[in-house]
């Protein structure tokens, strides 16, 4: 999927993995409800997080996405803008609280930043954005560096800064494990940037070679 933008293979273990064991479910939640995302199928998706616990998914470095994050996120990309707007509101709550007990998050401040941006606080979105990037540099952090400059971008795509999302596009694509070809060609989050020249020549920088 991420070099191709071939979801089949992991939809196809997804399924397998669940026909199997039904009550594992939980426990790939995340995986379940990212690969109905990239399909854009609003029925797995709202099968996928109904498994989501209600205290949402624990991440790396003390992270928790919050449930609402997942609820959110859903209804914004299947144009169901109130139960959008009411999950946002629900998450920026409770990540603001995470963020005063463990301020140096920056895997807490992207998400943070990718809320307010859903709930146009486009200023507030931008800042906590950067703040990640501050905190988990790519210079210094680059696995999670990474992570925070893709969602940074995604941040700007957001808010209507084409320009400036583009710039760390690039920047992502030009470093070893950065954004990835089948990310670009099947996320929602990019689709405020599809037809633009300059990204599509990122996309296809990262397209797969044809065979020799």
């Amino acid at each position: 999927m991420a070099e191709r933008a071939n979801i089949r293979p992991w939809r196809n273990e997804l399924n397998a993995i669940v026909s199997e064991n039904p009550g594992v479910a939980p426990s790939i939640s995340e995986d379940l409800w990212g690969c109905a995302i990239l399909e854009r199928d609003v029925a797995a998706a709202e099968r996928a997080l109904a498994t989501i616990p209600p205290e949402g998914i624990q991440g790396y470095w003390g992270e928790v996405c919050p449930r609402e994050w997942y609820v959110g996120y859903t209804a914004r990309i299947f144009n169901r803008s109130e139960t959008a707007r009411a999950a946002f509101a629900a998450s920026r709550a409770i990540l603001e609280k995470q963020l005063r007990e463990k301020p140096d998050n920056g895997l807490t401040w992207t998400l943070l930043g990718q809320v307010k941006a859903a709930l146009g606080e486009k200023q507030e979105a931008i800042e906590a954005g950067q703040r990640a990037c501050e905190l988990w540099p790519l210079s210094r952090e680059q696995r999670w560096g990474l992570r925070t400059l893709r969602h940074l971008a995604m941040i700007y795509a957001w808010v209507g800064e084409k320009g400036l999302s583009l710039e760390e596009l690039k920047l992502s694509a030009s470093v070893p494990g950065g954004v990835q070809y089948g990310f670009l060609k099947l996320s929602p989050n990019w689709d405020s940037l599809r037809g633009d020249p300059r990204f599509e020549k990122i996309a296809s920088s990262l397209a797969p070679k044809a065979a020799l």
